[in-house]
Formats: C-alpha cells, sequence, structure tokens
C-alpha cells in the first residue's frame, strides 16, 4: 500500500488544530539554545505534556534529536515521531481514552 507523503509543515498544523479541539496547547520548539530539541512541546488538559518530533512521511529523526529524545525520556516524558495524520489522530485517541478512565 503506496501512502500519500505529507510534509512536515502540514502535519505541525494538523497536530495543532487537532490538540486546540481538546483544549491543549501545541508549543513551538525553537532549537535556538538546545539543538536536537523536537519541534513540538505539547500540553494537554490534566496535566498531560509530551514532546512531537515531527517529520515529512517516511523521514527519520536524525542522530542528534534521537539522542534528545532518549534524554528527555530519561527524565520520565513522552516523546513521539510523527509522519502522518494517522499517528496523530491514533495519539490523541489513546490520550482521550486514558483522560476519561
Amino acid at each position: 500500500m503506496n501512502k500519500m507523503i505529507e510534509s512536515e509543515k502540514v502535519l505541525e498544523a494538523k497536530l495543532g488544530t487537532e490538540i486546540k479541539k481538546l483544549g491543549g496547547w501545541s508549543i513551538k520548539l525553537l532549537p535556538t539554545f538546545i539543538s536536537g530539541i523536537p519541534d513540538r512541546m505539547c500540553l494537554l488538559p490534566g496535566e498531560r505534556i509530551f514532546f512531537a518530533e515531527v517529520k515529512t512521511t517516511k523521514q527519520k529523526a536524525r542522530p542528534l534529536q534521537l539522542s534528545i529524545h532518549r534524554k528527555l525520556r530519561k527524565m520520565g516524558f513522552r516523546v513521539e515521531v510523527i509522519d502522518t495524520t494517522e499517528q496523530i489522530i491514533k495519539l490523541l485517541k489513546d490520550y482521550e481514552q486514558v483522560s476519561t478512565q
């Protein structure tokens, strides 16, 4: 099955729209002081936070980015690498299920 290629810019906008629908924020992080920092810090109601590395479909995180992801995960943060709309939908559906339990 050949999936449609979605750009990073389009996926970041979709992520922001979907998080806003849930009453949250998708904050753009700039790598001014920390190279490799994920693209977005996503804040959701119920004190839920995750970081999102958004990539054009089929693109992978760079080694420096993976190193930063490991550091964040070691501190207990969730880091998601997103490259499709389906991943966004599933991620936020999982969030909604956890928040209603």
